[in-house]
Protein backbone atom coordinates (compact mmCIF):
# COMPACT_ATOMS: atom_id res chain seq x y z
CA UNK A 1 0.00 0.00 0.00
CA UNK A 2 1.15 3.57 -0.66
CA UNK A 3 0.11 5.85 2.18
CA UNK A 4 1.19 8.72 4.45
CA UNK A 5 3.42 8.30 7.52
CA UNK A 6 3.52 11.23 9.92
CA UNK A 7 6.97 12.48 10.95
CA UNK A 8 6.30 16.05 12.17
CA UNK A 9 6.34 17.36 15.71
CA UNK A 10 3.20 17.95 17.74
CA UNK A 11 0.91 20.42 15.93
CA UNK A 12 3.45 20.66 13.08
CA UNK A 13 2.47 17.87 10.68
CA UNK A 14 4.86 16.71 7.98
CA UNK A 15 4.38 13.45 6.14
CA UNK A 16 6.39 10.92 4.17
CA UNK A 17 4.70 9.08 1.33
CA UNK A 18 5.72 5.47 1.86
CA UNK A 19 5.25 2.03 0.35
CA UNK A 20 4.37 -0.25 3.27
CA UNK A 21 2.60 -3.52 3.92
CA UNK A 22 -1.05 -2.88 4.66
CA UNK A 23 -1.03 -4.66 8.04
CA UNK A 24 1.82 -2.58 9.49
CA UNK A 25 1.33 0.39 11.81
CA UNK A 26 1.03 3.92 10.40
CA UNK A 27 4.63 4.72 11.30
CA UNK A 28 5.97 1.18 10.92
CA UNK A 29 9.04 0.30 8.88
CA UNK A 30 8.32 1.09 5.21
CA UNK A 31 9.53 -0.83 2.18
CA UNK A 32 10.46 2.45 0.45
CA UNK A 33 9.96 6.20 0.92
CA UNK A 34 8.68 7.62 -2.38
CA UNK A 35 7.98 11.24 -1.45
CA UNK A 36 7.07 13.90 1.09
CA UNK A 37 4.04 16.08 1.79
CA UNK A 38 4.11 19.31 3.80
CA UNK A 39 0.61 20.75 4.37
CA UNK A 40 1.93 23.74 6.37
CA UNK A 41 3.30 25.64 3.37
CA UNK A 42 1.02 27.78 1.19
CA UNK A 43 0.32 26.10 -1.16
CA UNK A 44 1.05 22.65 0.28
CA UNK A 45 4.33 21.11 -0.94
CA UNK A 46 4.33 17.65 -2.54
CA UNK A 47 7.49 15.94 -3.75
CA UNK A 48 7.09 12.55 -5.44
CA UNK A 49 9.33 10.08 -7.20
CA UNK A 50 6.77 9.44 -9.94
CA UNK A 51 8.68 6.60 -11.59
CA UNK A 52 8.88 4.71 -8.27
CA UNK A 53 5.17 5.28 -7.55
CA UNK A 54 4.31 3.99 -11.03
CA UNK A 55 6.58 0.98 -10.46
CA UNK A 56 4.87 0.04 -7.18
CA UNK A 57 1.39 0.54 -8.65
CA UNK A 58 2.36 -1.80 -11.51
CA UNK A 59 3.39 -4.38 -8.88
CA UNK A 60 -0.08 -4.19 -7.31
CA UNK A 61 0.31 -1.54 -4.60
CA UNK A 62 -2.85 0.44 -3.88
CA UNK A 63 -2.80 4.13 -3.03
CA UNK A 64 -4.69 5.45 -0.05
CA UNK A 65 -7.43 7.95 -0.84
CA UNK A 66 -5.35 10.94 0.27
CA UNK A 67 -2.22 9.84 -1.63
CA UNK A 68 -4.35 9.33 -4.74
CA UNK A 69 -5.57 12.92 -4.53
CA UNK A 70 -2.03 14.24 -3.96
CA UNK A 71 -0.74 12.16 -6.88
CA UNK A 72 -3.39 13.47 -9.28
CA UNK A 73 -2.81 17.10 -8.21
CA UNK A 74 0.95 16.68 -8.57
CA UNK A 75 0.43 15.21 -12.07
CA UNK A 76 -1.72 18.17 -13.09
CA UNK A 77 0.77 20.68 -11.66
CA UNK A 78 3.76 19.06 -13.40
CA UNK A 79 1.98 19.11 -16.79
CA UNK A 80 0.99 22.79 -16.48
Amino acid sequence: MIRLARVGARKQPHYRIVVIEKARARNGRPVEVVGTYNPRTHPATVQLKRERVDYWVSKGAQMSERVGKLYSRHAAASVA
